[in-house]
């Protein structure tokens, strides 16, 4: 999942370079709803490892 965070933050860079601002903003968008998805997922994941280890 972060790897789709961070294909849709590239295109959003060059979308932004380019000049489509509505695309551009769209992929931002995307990216930014990804990456904390992928970091909520993560502390999840990482407080049923240590529960597990108890």
């Amino acid at each position: 999942m972060l790897s789709w965070a961070v294909v849709f933050l590239i295109v959003a860079i060059i979308a932004a370079v380019f000049g489509f601002f509505g695309i551009a903003a769209a992929a931002a968008g995307i990216a930014k709803i990804l990456f904390f998805i992928f970091i909520i997922l993560f502390l999840v994941s990482l407080v049923g490892g240590l529960m597990r280890r108890t």
